[in-house]
This record gives structure tokens, sequence and C-alpha cells, in this order.
């Protein structure tokens, strides 16, 4: 009677190691990693080497344990030191992640992309913005896939472009204040009609007067130079503007509705914002009043905090902000002040990095 070798059919091999590969001159070498270490390592986030390595070996198959020759090592990277090797593969090589690892990233990142189309497009009927549950839909409808290697902005705008050719859907507009001096302004005005800008407000009064009005983001480009005929500029107020609540756009008569409402959205989120520091640091108004207790002063912020939330106070996002301007020598700022400097840096950020 024959036997036969019974295997074990259960087994999990490789179930806490991240493979890293990377082909070189025909070769292939892999390096046994951590999981979840490999992209803070790229981050520079861990700096450790042992933290991210589970072994100074390279392999050319992780999972048979094959060793990398000597003779491929010296051919491929002009030297046989494996650290200095793994250190190459983990910068330039590619993460090996299983199907349901990469499967959760890509639903991630479609999630992002997702949230970016909702919050730069609108409706042009209602002039409000998508749900994101419907954007996700119709980015199924036409197929989206998504690409790894690019970024979410970057493929946001691509979504754009697509789902503008097949539904009703258009780029939020930017909300801009003109400016010019007073004997060009009616040379401005006479520009806004062309570029058939939606006028919010207009201060004829001003020193320079100034207009705030609606354009469309691919023509901004072209409004600041044909500005320089008027000898005018052009601030960007709002990088996408929506209509919240009440009745449509083309029933409200009464443009200072179309303030109202975004100015109370942008006090709620400033208080909001306020809140969130305040939860995170410490005023210097609250350090003084405390009787009896050790206090430390933090010289960035030039503040008296308490000893046993010294630690929570570098954490907040004030003491960072103040952090780098004591690192560029610049003076500390309060907390107040710190908020409208971070608030007006992300909007710069935002508006950097939205492709017109």
């Amino acid at each position: 009677m024959s036997r036969t070798l019974v295997q074990p059919v259960g087994q999990k091999r490789l179930t806490n190691v991240a493979v890293v590969r990377l082909r070189k001159h025909g070769q292939r070498f892999e390096i046994a990693c951590f999981p979840n270490k490999v992209l803070s390592w790229r981050a520079r986030v861990e700096k450790d080497l042992d933290e991210v390595l589970q072994s100074h070996t390279v392999y050319s198959n992780v999972s048979k344990g094959v060793l990398a020759k000597s003779k491929d090592l010296l051919k491929a990277f002009g030297t046989d030191d494996q650290t200095q090797i793994c250190i190459e593969i983990l910068e330039k090589g590619e993460l090996q992640v299983s199907g349901k690892e990469r499967e959760a990233q890509l639903s991630s990142q479609f999630r992002d992309i997702a949230t970016i189309v909702m919050e730069k497009t609108i409706n042009p009927e209602t002039r409000r913005p998508y749900t994101i549950t419907m954007i996700e839909r119709l980015m199924h409808e036409i197929h989206f896939a998504v690409d790894p290697n690019l970024t979410s902005k970057e493929q946001a705008l691509k979504v754009i472009k697509k789902l503008m050719e097949q539904f009703p859907i258009k780029r939020a507009p930017l909300r801009v204040r003109f400016t010019a001096p007073k004997p060009k302004f009616a040379g401005l005005l006479e520009k806004v009609d062309e570029w058939n800008a939606s006028v919010i407000s207009k201060d004829e009064s001003g020193n320079p007067p100034s207009i705030v009005c609606e354009i469309e983001p691919s023509i901004l480009h072209s409004c600041e130079e044909r500005l320089k005929d008027v000898q005018g500029r052009v601030e960007v107020l709002s990088v996408s503007t929506h209509a919240e609540g009440g009745p449509s756009v083309d029933q409200q008569d009464n443009i200072e509705q179309l303030q109202t409402v975004p100015a109370k959205k942008e006090s709620d989120a400033v208080a909001q914002i306020s809140e969130t520091m305040q939860k995170q640091s410490i005023s210097s108004e609250s350090q003084g009043s405390g009787q009896g207790k050790q206090q430390r002063r933090c010289k960035e912020c030039d503040v008296l905090v308490e000893d046993k939330q010294y630690r929570e106070h570098c954490k907040s996002g004030w003491h960072k902000h103040n952090y780098t301007r004591h690192k560029n020598g610049l003076p500390p700022l309060s907390q107040e002040e710190c908020l409208v400097e971070m608030e007006l840096s992300d909007s710069k950020k935002d508006l950097k990095d939205y492709d017109f």
C-alpha cells in the first residue's frame, strides 16, 4: 500500500514580511522588511534602518530564501556592501503588497479623488456641489481607474474634464477681487463685462476702487495678462464658490444674500478651527491663573505652560507654527494671530495646487 505525503494546506507564508523588489542589469534583487515601515522610511519619518529591515541581507527570492550572488551584486551595484545595497533598494525598489492591501489603498485614494472633485465642481442649474455618493457613482459610470503613481489632485482634475463631457457638471467659479487706479477703473469694468463675470460687489469709493466677482477658473491667467493694460491687479478670494442653502442663485434678487451665507459658513469654520486649537494648546491667560503649579516657559511661543501640559502644547499647531518662525528668526505670534496666518497659508497652498 503506497503512502502519499500530505502537505499542510493552512500555512500562511510571509505574513509579517513586506518585500521590496528592484530589477537592475537583468537581475532581480529583494529585501525583507517589516510591514508599514517602508513608506515611513521613504517619508523620512522612520530613520532607524534596523526598524525597517528584517535582516541586512539581499535576496534574489525572499519567499524561497535564495540569497543574491556576490558577483551579481558587484555587477549591478558596484559593491558587495549589503547594507548600502539594501538602502538603495529601499529608495528605488517597488513595494510588493498583497491583494487586500492594494485594494484598500486604491479604495482610499478613490475616495480622496471623489472628495476633491466634489469640492471643485458644482451643478450648473443649482450652483451647489454634488454629494460624495453621486460623484463616486459618476466616476464608476465613466469607468475611472485609480493610478497609484499619480497624486489625487492630478487625477481629480482629469476626472472633472471627463465628467464635464458627459454629465451636467462644471468647475466651481473663482471669487476674485479686481482693483485698478481711478482713472483706469472704467476700462476695468469694460473688461469684466467682456469676461462675462458675475459681479458680487463694487466699491468705487475705495483707494484704489475694486470690484468683487466670480469668473471661470480657466480664464484667470488671461485676466492677469489683460489687466496690465489698465494697471490693475487681481486677488483670489476663494478657489471654489458654492451656493449654500435657500433658493437658487437665479431666484436671489438681493446680492447681499450671496455674501451672507458664505460669510456665515466661513465664520463657523474659523470658530471650529479656533476651538480645536484651543483644545490642543494652552493659552497664556490660563497658564498665568494656575496657583502653586509648576510652569515652564515656551521660548518659541513666549508663554508659560503647566509642566503637565507642556508635551501637549509642543504637539499643538500653535507651537509648531511658532517653532518654524523661530528658526527663520521671526517673532512669535499669539494664538489668534497664528490662526489667521495658518488659514492664509492653507489658502495660498490650495491655490498653488489648483490647475487653471
